[in-house]
């Protein structure tokens, strides 16, 4: 692990490869599991406040859910905020594209301008996913066999997973961070690195 302010780093996200392959996997990570998307209670907050604007982006299925469940949910195994789901299955928010591709309706309607906030900060970070402890923050990878094809495709491209998410890092903790980050991981890569 490498610490930065109150943050430990997974060493995983220098060393591992990784840039989505949506032509490859379709977005299964938005359908795939057994709840919605991590929320902070802040996006939960903003869920509320944008759901008007961002319901007509959304399907009938993923609308139906929300008005049923609630724009957001509490898990109940672990009390985590996360988004419902449309039957067990895909992220309530979720839309598909006309190759099946699955899209965030609140990015579509981030892109359109009808709304200021871009998704849930967990989806952003993907394969990172954010622990928070009373003293410190866990960044650690999140792997999942039905991201094999981004895998695959970061190590074609060499791009490791701090660099495939840099603008949800800045966007979370700020260019300074994302610099020190940087900073650590050319440390980390002279020392580990192949």
């Amino acid at each position: 692990m490498i610490q930065i302010d109150d943050k430990l780093i997974s060493e995983d996200i220098f060393s591992e490869e990784f840039v989505c392959n949506l032509s490859k996997c379709k977005g299964a990570c938005c359908v795939e599991g057994d709840v919605g998307a991590p929320l902070d209670k802040s996006e939960t907050e903003i869920l509320d406040r944008i759901y008007e604007q961002v319901k007509p982006y959304l399907r009938p299925e993923g609308i139906a859910a929300i008005e049923k469940q609630g724009k957001w949910e509490i898990d109940p195994r672990d009390n985590d905020f996360v988004t419902p789901m449309v039957e067990d299955k895909e992220c309530a928010y979720v839309i598909f594209d006309e190759k099946g591709i699955t899209k965030c309706g609140i990015e579509k309607a981030y892109e359109d301008g009808a709304v200021d906030w871009q998704k849930p900060i967990s989806c952003h970070l993907y394969p990172i996913r954010v622990d928070e402890y009373r003293t410190f923050t866990a960044l650690n990878y999140h792997k999942w066999d039905i991201c094999s094809d981004a895998c695959t495709l970061g190590r074609e491209l060499q791009v490791p997973i701090y660099k495939f998410v840099k603008i949800p890092l800045i966007r979370k903790y700020g260019e300074e961070f994302y610099q020190t980050l940087c900073d650590a991981a050319d440390e980390w890569k002279k020392e580990y690195g192949s």
